[in-house]
Protein backbone atom coordinates (compact mmCIF):
# COMPACT_ATOMS: atom_id res chain seq x y z
CA UNK A 1 0.00 0.00 0.00
CA UNK A 2 2.96 2.48 1.00
CA UNK A 3 4.54 1.85 -2.18
CA UNK A 4 1.48 2.26 -4.44
CA UNK A 5 1.06 5.38 -2.08
CA UNK A 6 4.91 6.90 -3.09
CA UNK A 7 4.47 5.73 -6.49
CA UNK A 8 1.36 7.94 -7.01
CA UNK A 9 2.85 10.78 -5.22
CA UNK A 10 5.94 10.52 -7.66
CA UNK A 11 3.66 10.62 -10.63
CA UNK A 12 2.11 13.43 -9.53
CA UNK A 13 5.03 15.43 -8.76
CA UNK A 14 6.17 15.02 -12.17
CA UNK A 15 2.82 15.53 -13.87
CA UNK A 16 2.63 19.24 -11.96
CA UNK A 17 6.91 19.74 -12.79
CA UNK A 18 5.78 19.03 -16.38
CA UNK A 19 2.42 21.41 -16.20
CA UNK A 20 4.95 24.19 -14.78
CA UNK A 21 7.60 23.95 -17.23
CA UNK A 22 4.83 23.91 -19.95
CA UNK A 23 3.23 26.77 -18.27
CA UNK A 24 6.63 28.57 -18.17
CA UNK A 25 7.63 27.78 -22.25
CA UNK A 26 4.17 29.36 -23.16
CA UNK A 27 4.23 32.49 -21.20
CA UNK A 28 7.14 33.50 -23.43
CA UNK A 29 10.28 35.23 -22.55
CA UNK A 30 10.37 35.99 -18.46
CA UNK A 31 11.79 39.83 -19.38
CA UNK A 32 8.77 40.87 -22.07
CA UNK A 33 9.45 44.64 -22.39
CA UNK A 34 12.13 45.30 -24.83
CA UNK A 35 14.10 49.28 -24.94
CA UNK A 36 14.53 49.86 -28.46
CA UNK A 37 16.51 53.32 -28.53
CA UNK A 38 16.64 54.15 -32.55
CA UNK A 39 16.93 57.54 -35.17
CA UNK A 40 13.27 59.33 -35.78
CA UNK A 41 14.71 58.61 -39.71
CA UNK A 42 14.16 54.95 -39.26
CA UNK A 43 10.76 56.05 -37.19
CA UNK A 44 9.80 58.59 -39.58
CA UNK A 45 10.05 55.98 -42.53
CA UNK A 46 7.10 53.68 -40.96
CA UNK A 47 9.73 51.11 -41.43
CA UNK A 48 9.51 49.95 -37.33
CA UNK A 49 5.72 50.35 -38.20
CA UNK A 50 5.89 47.07 -40.10
CA UNK A 51 9.01 45.61 -38.55
CA UNK A 52 7.98 45.68 -35.04
CA UNK A 53 4.49 43.92 -35.12
CA UNK A 54 6.13 40.68 -36.70
CA UNK A 55 8.71 40.84 -34.29
CA UNK A 56 6.58 41.03 -31.19
CA UNK A 57 4.38 38.30 -32.96
CA UNK A 58 7.37 35.51 -33.33
CA UNK A 59 9.20 36.40 -30.38
CA UNK A 60 6.70 37.18 -27.33
CA UNK A 61 8.78 40.71 -26.61
CA UNK A 62 6.94 43.99 -26.52
CA UNK A 63 8.77 46.58 -27.77
CA UNK A 64 9.34 49.96 -26.39
CA UNK A 65 10.43 52.47 -28.94
CA UNK A 66 11.98 55.74 -28.13
CA UNK A 67 13.06 57.25 -31.80
CA UNK A 68 16.01 60.05 -31.01
CA UNK A 69 18.93 60.91 -33.09
CA UNK A 70 21.28 58.66 -32.80
CA UNK A 71 23.51 60.66 -30.58
CA UNK A 72 20.75 60.52 -28.04
CA UNK A 73 19.98 56.85 -28.33
CA UNK A 74 24.03 56.02 -27.96
CA UNK A 75 23.92 58.13 -24.84
CA UNK A 76 20.88 56.05 -23.31
CA UNK A 77 23.36 53.07 -24.18
CA UNK A 78 25.70 54.83 -22.19
CA UNK A 79 23.68 54.67 -19.18
CA UNK A 80 21.99 51.38 -19.59
CA UNK A 81 18.31 52.72 -20.64
CA UNK A 82 18.04 50.98 -23.42
CA UNK A 83 18.34 47.23 -24.48
CA UNK A 84 18.92 47.74 -27.95
CA UNK A 85 20.03 50.54 -30.80
CA UNK A 86 19.54 50.65 -34.27
CA UNK A 87 21.16 53.58 -35.24
CA UNK A 88 23.32 55.37 -38.47
CA UNK A 89 26.54 56.67 -37.48
CA UNK A 90 29.73 54.56 -37.54
CA UNK A 91 32.23 56.62 -36.25
CA UNK A 92 30.16 56.43 -32.81
CA UNK A 93 29.04 52.72 -32.86
CA UNK A 94 32.61 51.92 -33.19
CA UNK A 95 33.19 54.05 -30.38
CA UNK A 96 30.70 52.57 -27.74
CA UNK A 97 31.91 48.81 -29.32
CA UNK A 98 35.80 50.27 -28.33
CA UNK A 99 34.27 51.60 -24.84
CA UNK A 100 32.41 48.36 -23.87
CA UNK A 101 29.20 50.03 -23.83
CA UNK A 102 28.00 47.21 -26.45
CA UNK A 103 28.41 43.57 -26.84
CA UNK A 104 27.29 42.67 -30.05
CA UNK A 105 26.69 45.33 -32.97
CA UNK A 106 26.54 44.19 -36.56
CA UNK A 107 25.37 45.91 -40.02
CA UNK A 108 21.96 45.89 -40.78
CA UNK A 109 20.79 47.65 -43.89
CA UNK A 110 22.04 51.27 -45.68
CA UNK A 111 20.24 54.31 -47.91
CA UNK A 112 21.80 57.62 -48.62
CA UNK A 113 21.83 61.20 -47.61
CA UNK A 114 20.17 63.83 -49.88
CA UNK A 115 20.56 67.35 -50.07
CA UNK A 116 17.12 68.90 -50.76
CA UNK A 117 15.97 72.64 -51.18
CA UNK A 118 13.36 75.17 -53.56
CA UNK A 119 12.90 74.24 -57.17
CA UNK A 120 14.50 77.95 -57.98
CA UNK A 121 17.78 76.81 -55.99
CA UNK A 122 19.35 80.14 -55.32
CA UNK A 123 22.60 78.59 -54.42
CA UNK A 124 22.70 76.76 -57.49
CA UNK A 125 23.94 73.56 -56.45
CA UNK A 126 22.16 70.83 -57.93
CA UNK A 127 24.39 68.57 -59.53
CA UNK A 128 26.97 69.59 -57.50
CA UNK A 129 29.11 67.20 -54.85
CA UNK A 130 28.49 67.40 -50.96
CA UNK A 131 30.85 69.24 -50.40
CA UNK A 132 31.07 72.01 -53.37
CA UNK A 133 27.20 72.10 -53.17
CA UNK A 134 27.35 73.50 -48.47
CA UNK A 135 30.44 75.75 -50.20
CA UNK A 136 27.75 77.62 -52.68
CA UNK A 137 25.29 77.50 -49.92
CA UNK A 138 27.29 79.57 -47.19
CA UNK A 139 28.73 81.88 -50.10
CA UNK A 140 25.14 82.78 -51.38
CA UNK A 141 23.94 83.32 -47.90
CA UNK A 142 20.94 80.94 -48.87
CA UNK A 143 19.24 79.57 -45.83
CA UNK A 144 20.46 76.40 -44.49
CA UNK A 145 18.53 74.24 -41.50
CA UNK A 146 20.24 72.13 -39.53
CA UNK A 147 18.56 69.32 -37.31
CA UNK A 148 21.85 70.26 -34.65
CA UNK A 149 20.52 67.36 -32.89
CA UNK A 150 23.94 64.90 -32.71
CA UNK A 151 22.39 62.07 -34.69
CA UNK A 152 23.17 60.25 -37.44
CA UNK A 153 22.36 63.41 -39.72
CA UNK A 154 23.83 65.81 -37.98
CA UNK A 155 27.20 64.25 -37.68
CA UNK A 156 27.13 63.58 -41.73
CA UNK A 157 26.04 67.51 -42.14
CA UNK A 158 28.83 68.17 -39.86
CA UNK A 159 31.43 66.13 -41.34
CA UNK A 160 31.05 67.36 -44.59
CA UNK A 161 30.95 71.04 -43.76
CA UNK A 162 34.32 70.33 -42.03
CA UNK A 163 35.63 68.69 -45.80
CA UNK A 164 34.39 72.26 -46.93
CA UNK A 165 36.57 74.07 -44.51
CA UNK A 166 33.64 75.90 -43.44
CA UNK A 167 32.26 76.81 -39.68
CA UNK A 168 28.47 77.59 -40.30
CA UNK A 169 26.87 79.86 -38.22
CA UNK A 170 25.62 83.51 -38.89
CA UNK A 171 21.58 84.64 -40.07
CA UNK A 172 21.70 81.74 -42.80
CA UNK A 173 22.41 78.67 -40.77
CA UNK A 174 19.06 78.29 -38.59
CA UNK A 175 19.40 75.25 -35.80
CA UNK A 176 16.60 73.17 -35.19
CA UNK A 177 17.04 70.39 -32.40
CA UNK A 178 14.63 68.52 -33.97
CA UNK A 179 14.29 65.43 -35.87
CA UNK A 180 14.23 64.51 -39.70
CA UNK A 181 10.71 64.79 -40.09
CA UNK A 182 10.23 68.27 -37.97
CA UNK A 183 13.25 69.46 -39.99
CA UNK A 184 12.15 68.81 -43.89
CA UNK A 185 8.97 70.67 -42.77
CA UNK A 186 10.89 74.09 -41.18
CA UNK A 187 12.75 73.65 -44.20
CA UNK A 188 9.93 73.73 -46.33
CA UNK A 189 7.97 76.23 -44.70
CA UNK A 190 11.11 78.36 -44.97
CA UNK A 191 11.92 77.51 -48.70
CA UNK A 192 15.60 76.12 -47.75
CA UNK A 193 18.07 73.57 -47.92
CA UNK A 194 18.71 70.85 -45.59
CA UNK A 195 20.00 67.28 -45.55
CA UNK A 196 18.20 64.46 -45.07
CA UNK A 197 17.86 60.50 -45.27
CA UNK A 198 16.35 59.20 -48.39
CA UNK A 199 14.10 56.95 -46.26
CA UNK A 200 12.33 59.78 -44.36
CA UNK A 201 12.09 62.05 -47.93
CA UNK A 202 10.35 59.51 -49.62
CA UNK A 203 8.36 59.01 -46.83
CA UNK A 204 7.28 62.66 -46.65
CA UNK A 205 7.68 64.08 -49.86
CA UNK A 206 4.17 64.40 -50.80
CA UNK A 207 3.94 67.01 -48.48
CA UNK A 208 6.78 69.14 -50.07
CA UNK A 209 7.59 71.41 -53.07
CA UNK A 210 11.09 71.07 -51.87
CA UNK A 211 13.30 68.62 -54.87
CA UNK A 212 16.47 67.19 -54.16
CA UNK A 213 19.02 68.87 -55.70
CA UNK A 214 22.14 66.41 -54.80
CA UNK A 215 23.14 62.95 -54.74
CA UNK A 216 25.13 59.88 -55.18
CA UNK A 217 27.73 61.62 -53.91
CA UNK A 218 29.60 58.70 -52.08
CA UNK A 219 30.27 60.89 -48.96
CA UNK A 220 26.51 60.65 -48.54
CA UNK A 221 26.20 56.87 -48.07
CA UNK A 222 24.13 56.02 -44.80
CA UNK A 223 24.39 52.74 -43.38
CA UNK A 224 22.70 51.29 -40.41
CA UNK A 225 23.93 49.51 -36.86
CA UNK A 226 22.26 47.17 -34.93
CA UNK A 227 23.85 46.62 -31.06
CA UNK A 228 23.04 45.27 -27.57
CA UNK A 229 23.44 46.85 -24.10
CA UNK A 230 26.36 45.28 -22.77
CA UNK A 231 24.86 43.66 -19.58
CA UNK A 232 28.40 43.06 -18.19
CA UNK A 233 28.23 46.94 -17.66
CA UNK A 234 24.41 46.87 -16.75
CA UNK A 235 23.16 43.44 -15.81
CA UNK A 236 19.48 44.73 -15.81
CA UNK A 237 19.17 45.18 -19.55
CA UNK A 238 17.05 42.75 -21.45
CA UNK A 239 20.07 40.65 -22.99
CA UNK A 240 17.98 37.82 -24.59
CA UNK A 241 15.33 40.34 -26.10
CA UNK A 242 18.46 42.29 -27.91
CA UNK A 243 19.77 39.24 -29.17
CA UNK A 244 16.83 38.03 -29.89
CA UNK A 245 15.84 41.57 -32.47
CA UNK A 246 19.55 41.18 -33.46
CA UNK A 247 18.65 37.56 -34.73
CA UNK A 248 15.38 39.10 -36.02
CA UNK A 249 16.61 41.95 -38.15
CA UNK A 250 19.96 40.45 -39.83
CA UNK A 251 17.92 37.37 -40.01
CA UNK A 252 16.25 36.44 -43.43
CA UNK A 253 12.58 37.41 -42.30
CA UNK A 254 13.92 41.29 -41.08
CA UNK A 255 15.92 41.58 -43.90
CA UNK A 256 13.32 40.69 -46.34
CA UNK A 257 10.97 42.85 -45.03
CA UNK A 258 13.66 46.03 -45.05
CA UNK A 259 14.45 44.75 -48.65
CA UNK A 260 10.69 44.95 -49.63
CA UNK A 261 9.97 48.46 -47.44
CA UNK A 262 8.41 51.18 -49.50
CA UNK A 263 9.03 49.58 -52.80
CA UNK A 264 5.03 49.19 -53.63
CA UNK A 265 4.20 52.50 -52.68
CA UNK A 266 7.69 54.74 -54.08
CA UNK A 267 8.82 52.40 -56.47
CA UNK A 268 11.87 51.97 -54.51
CA UNK A 269 13.12 50.18 -51.16
CA UNK A 270 13.70 52.89 -48.90
CA UNK A 271 16.48 50.82 -47.07
CA UNK A 272 18.90 48.20 -48.73
CA UNK A 273 19.27 45.21 -46.48
CA UNK A 274 23.38 44.97 -46.06
CA UNK A 275 23.06 40.67 -45.01
CA UNK A 276 20.73 38.83 -47.27
CA UNK A 277 20.86 41.13 -51.12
Amino acid sequence: MKKRLMALCLILVFVLSANILFMASCSGPAKKELILASTTSTADSGLFDVMLPEFEKISGYKVKLIAVGTGEAIEMGQKGDADVLMVHSRKAEDQFMEEGYGSVRKDVMHNDFIIVGPAEDPAQIKGKSAVDALKAIAESGSLFISRADKSGTHNKEMSIWEKAGITPEGDWYTETGQGMGETLTITQDKQAYTIADRGTWLAMADDFTLEILVEGDSSLFNPYGVIAVNPEKFPDVNNEGALAFIEYVTGEKGQALIKDFGVDKYGQPLFYPDVIK
